[in-house]
C-alpha cells in the first residue's frame, strides 16, 4: 500500500478506538459493562446488531464466494425477517421483563441448572471457535499486505481488541460499531463504482451483469429442492430461518446487543431495522464480487490469488513446473479474453457463449494442476484462496488512498464483531458460571474484575483457535457450518422454554445432549446439507423432549 492508505488505514482505526473508549468511560459496573445502562436508540441498537453479524468474513469472504460460486449464497438470508418478526413479538419482552444479563439466566428460571449451564456450555463451545475465524479474517490482509506469516498479524488483531474491549466492556463496542457502519456502508458504495469504472468502456453495469450470468454467477434464486444443496430458496427461507432464530435469539453476542436497547420498542425497532437492510446489504456485497469476477475477464487473476501459498511454491523444488504452468494460464486466459471481448459486442450470440465456457474450463483445468502441485509440494498447503480474491483487487487496482479505506472497512467490520464476542463469552462466563455456581456471594466490584479478566482469556483462546483457522476453507462459510453444528440444539432448548411448558428440565436436559450427538453424527455423515442441521437440532430437541417427559414418573 502507499503511504498514503496507510495514513487513511492508521487514522480511521486510531479514531474508531479512542471514539468507543472516550464513549464508553465510567462502565465500572456489571450493569454498564455488559447491558451499556440500556441506555441505547433503536438506530443504535440496530447498527450494533448488523456490525456484530457483519464481521471481516462477511467483506472478504462473501465477494470471493460470489466470485467462484455465483449470487446463490444470498439466499441464505432469506428466513431472517422472519426470524426478527419471531424475535421481536417473544424474545424481546421476556429478556427485558425478567432483566437478565444473558440469555441463559431465563433456562434456570424456566427448567433448572444443569440446563442453564449445559446450554451456556454449548454457546461458549461455539461462539468461542467462531471467535477465532473472526479474528484471522483481518489477520490475512495484515500478512498478504505486510507479507507475514498470519500467526503474527493474528496476534496483533486480537490484542488490538482485547484492549478496547476490556476497558470499555459492551459501551465501547456498540458506539464504535455506530461508527464503523457509517464508514463501511460509505466505503461499499465506493467500491462497487469503482469496480464498474475499471471495466472497459464498452462494458457498462448491465452488460458486465450479463456475461456474468452467462458464466454461471447471477443464480440469485433455485427453486429446486434438494437436502444436499448448500443454498436454495427452501434451505435459505427454512434452514436459514432456524439458524438466525437461533443467532439472534440465544446466542449471547447478539442478545447482549440488543439487551442494550432502552425499552422493548427500541429494541424491536433495532432488529426490524437489521431485517429491512440486512438482505440488500448483502446482496450488494455479493453483487461486488460477481463484478470483481467480470473484471477479470479482462485483466488476468494470478493463477492462485493466495501469494503467500504461491511464494512457498517459488521456493520449493516444484518451482519450475509451476512457473511452467503460469505460463499455460497466460495463454488459456488470453484466449478467453478474446472471446470475451467478442461476446461482449454481441452478448445474444450462443455459439460465442458456449466457446467462452470451454475456455474458461481450460482455464480451470490449468488452476487444477497447480493446485495439485501445491498439494504435491506440501500436504498443508491450503488450496483454497476465495478468502483471498477481493483482497488481491483492492490492492493491486484500486486508487490510493481508496485501498486504505477499504482495508479499514473490513478491519472495522471484524473489531465490531470481535469485541461483541469477547463482551458476550465473558458476559456468560462471568454470569452463568463465576456467579452462578463458583462464587454466588462475592461483591460487585469483583464480579467486574472478573469480567474483564475472562474478556483477556477468552481473547487469548479465540487468538489460539484463529492460529488453525486458514484449513477451514471459505470463512463465511467455515463460520456459518460451525453454527449450525450448535444453533438447533440452542433454539431447540429455548422454543421449548417458551412454547412448551408441559415438558421439564430433567427431560430436556437429556434431550439436548442426545441431539447434540445426532447433530454432529449427521454433518459427519453428510446426511444434509449444514443449513439443515438447524432444523434438526431443533425438531429433535423438541421431540425428544416431549418423549422422556411422557416416560418419566409423575414428580420425578
Amino acid at each position: 500500500m502507499s503511504t498514503l492508505d496507510w495514513l487513511v488505514l492508521g487514522a480511521t482505526l486510531l479514531l474508531i478506538v479512542i471514539y468507543g473508549i472516550y464513549k464508553s468511560r465510567g462502565s465500572k459496573n456489571l450493569d454498564s459493562y455488559f447491558l451499556g445502562g440500556q441506555s441505547l436508540p433503536w438506530y443504535h441498537v440496530g447498527l450494533s446488531v448488523m456490525a456484530t453479524q457483519a464481521s471481516a468474513i462477511t467483506f472478504l469472504s462473501a465477494p470471493g464466494q460470489a466470485y467462484s460460486d455465483g449470487m446463490r449464497f444470498v439466499q441464505f438470508y432469506f428466513g431472517l425477517p422472519l426470524a426478527m418478526i419471531v424475535l421481536c413479538i417473544t424474545f424481546v419482552p421476556i429478556f427485558h421483563k425478567l432483566r437478565v444479563f444473558t440469555a441463559y439466566e431465563f433456562l434456570e428460571q424456566r427448567f433448572d441448572l444443569k440446563t442453564r449451564v449445559f446450554t451456556a456450555f454449548l454457546f461458549l463451545i461455539q461462539r468461542g471457535l467462531s471467535t477465532g475465524i473472526s479474528i484471522y479474517a483481518p489477520a490475512l490482509i495484515l500478512s498478504e499486505i505486510l507479507h507475514l506469516n498470519p500467526t503474527y498479524t493474528t496476534l496483533f488483531m486480537g490484542g488490538l481488541v482485547i484492549v478496547y474491549t476490556v476497558y470499555g466492556g459492551t459501551k465501547a463496542v456498540s458506539y464504535t460499531q455506530l461508527l464503523q457502519m457509517s464508514v463501511i456502508f460509505s466505503g461499499l458504495f465506493i467500491a462497487g463504482v469503482v469496480v464498474v469504472y475499471l471495466l472497459p468502456d464498452s462494458v457498462g453495469l448491465g452488460k458486465s451483469l450479463h456475461i456474468a450470468g452467462s458464466m454461471g454467477r447471477m443464480n440469485v434464486i433455485d427453486w429446486k429442492f434438494d437436502w444436499e444443496n448448500r443454498y436454495n430458496v427452501w434451505s435459505g427461507i427454512i434452514g436459514g430461518f432456524f439458524l438466525q432464530l437461533s443467532y439472534f435469539g440465544t446466542d449471547q453476542s447478539q442478545v447482549g446487543r440488543y439487551l442494550t436497547g432502552s425499552s422493548v420498542n427500541q429494541s424491536r425497532l433495532g432488529l426490524i431495522m437489521n431485517a429491512l437492510i440486512k438482505i440488500p446489504m448483502q446482496f450488494l456485497i455479493l453483487l461486488i464480487g460477481v463484478l470483481v469476477f467480470t473484471f477479470y475477464q479482462y485483466h488476468r487473476p494470478p493463477i492462485f490469488f493466495n501469494s503467500y501459498e504461491v511464494n512457498r511454491i517459488y521456493q520449493s523444488p516444484y518451482s519450475k513446473e509451476f512457473k511452467a504452468l503460469e505460463t499455460q494460464y497466460k495463454v488459456a486466459f488470453e484466449q478467453r479474453r478474446k472471446l470475451v471481448s467478442a461476446f461482449d459486442k454481441d452478448i445474444t450470440n450462443t455459439s460465442l457463449n458456449a466457446q467462452v465456457k470451454v475456455a474458461d474450463l481450460q482455464m480451470k483445468a490449468v488452476r487444477d494442476e497447480a493446485l495439485k502441485l501445491m498439494e504435491k509440494n506440501s500436504s498443508l498447503a491450503n488450496t483454497n484462496d476465495t478468502n483471498y480474491v477481493f483482497l488481491t483487487f483492492v490492492t493491486q487496482y484500486l486508487p490510493k488512498g481508496l485501498v486504505g479505506l477499504l482495508i479499514a472497512i473490513i478491519f472495522l467490520a471484524s473489531m465490531g464483531s470481535i469485541a461483541s464476542a469477547f463482551n458476550s463469552l465473558a458476559s456468560t462466563t462471568s454470569i452463568d458460571i463465576y456467579k452462578r455456581l463458583i462464587n454466588p456471594n462475592a461483591h460487585e466490584l469483583q464480579y467486574y474484575r472478573f469480567s474483564r479478566a475472562c474478556t483477556v482469556l477468552w481473547g487469548l483462546l479465540s487468538i489460539a483457535m484463529a492460529l488453525y483457522a486458514g484449513k477451514m476453507g471459505n470463512l463465511i462459510e467455515a463460520v456459518n457450518i460451525l453454527g449450525s453444528l450448535f444453533y438447533g440444539t440452542i433454539l431447540g432448548i429455548f422454543i421449548v422454554a417458551f412454547y412448551f411448558k408441559n415438558i421439564r428440565g430433567k427431560a430436556v436436559f437429556y434431550a439436548a445432549i442426545l441431539t447434540e450427538v445426532l447433530v454432529c453424527l449427521a454433518y459427519y455423515f453428510e446426511v444434509m446439507a449444514y443449513l439443515w442441521l438447524n432444523v434438526l437440532g431443533c425438531v429433535l430437541v423438541i421431540v425428544i423432549g416431549w418423549i422422556l417427559e411422557k416416560l418419566q414418573k409423575p414428580g420425578t
